[in-house]
């Protein structure tokens, strides 16, 4: 077993501090930048563009991200500290409301392109894996969103949390929702025809939103919230929504494709 009393900063600069979590954000979201340019978009008609879309991406994971976390998992606090909505650095960010965000971003930039929005869609599916990884690594050094109890063998003390040894689900997480969906997707995009334009998005949504369906049974669900449906954390309730999204567009994309 592990005992975790990371420091969720990084490094300090004279006052300015460099936390995990932010530096897993800038580094997930240029590595999956590099990897999208060197394998995803050479020859492409977006190209020219994708340098632009980068900024577009950015700004809908971050206000996209800010703003899930405010009105799917606190929003009685922010509806009345409308200021903290702002304070960003202080944590707080929905990977759900990020994704809303991207798809956001992808629609009006597409369109301001006069190209098929599932094009730029389809490259941040392959490579969002990789933010993803950074990111729930950053959650088990700040040890947030931990695990609920358990006593097998690779279980994890939390010291910021308690003396418990829980689940290291962030560590789920950043295995099956980062490596695994990056190997299943580079797979399917090898089998998959380029020529249909959203099945690779389609994927993404159903095998990211099974994973995280089922990695939350072995996590704590947020404090503020709890379980708000037949026993199920606000994570796996969206999660579902956003499975059958994903299914419907596969079965568009499927249909079309035969």
């Amino acid at each position: 077993m592990f005992i975790n009393n990371f420091d969720p900063v990084a490094f300090s600069i004279f006052s300015l501090e460099f936390r995990w979590y932010s530096m897993a954000y800038i580094f997930g979201i240029l590595v999956g930048w590099i990897i999208a340019k060197k394998f995803f978009i050479k020859n492409n008609e977006v190209e020219e563009e994708f340098d632009d879309f980068i900024t577009f991406l950015i700004l809908g994971i971050i206000i996209g991200g800010r703003l899930g976390y405010v009105i799917f998992y606190n929003f009685d606090y922010y509806i009345n500290n409308l200021l903290e909505i702002f304070k960003i650095w202080q944590g707080g960010m929905s990977f759900h409301g990020g994704l809303l965000g991207v798809i956001l971003a992808s629609i009006l930039f597409s369109k301001r392109n006069n190209h098929n929005p599932y094009i730029y869609l389809d490259v941040v599916s392959n490579v969002a894996p990789i933010g993803i990884f950074f990111g729930r690594v950053a959650n088990f050094i700040n040890s947030e969103l931990y695990g609920s109890e358990t006593n097998l063998p690779w279980g994890v003390k939390f010291l910021k949390i308690d003396n418990l040894y829980r689940h290291p689900s962030q560590l789920y997480e950043a295995l099956f929702e980062g490596i695994l969906l990056f190997i299943i997707l580079m797979y399917l995009r090898r089998k998959v025809s380029m020529k249909i334009p959203g099945l690779i998005s389609a994927m993404f949504l159903i095998i990211y939103s099974t994973f995280r369906f089922v990695i939350e049974f072995f996590r704590v669900p947020d404090e503020q919230l709890g379980y708000i449906l037949f026993n199920l954390s606000m994570g796996q309730i969206i999660s579902l929504i956003f499975l059958l999204i994903g299914s419907y567009l596969f079965y568009i994309k499927y249909e079309f494709k035969k």
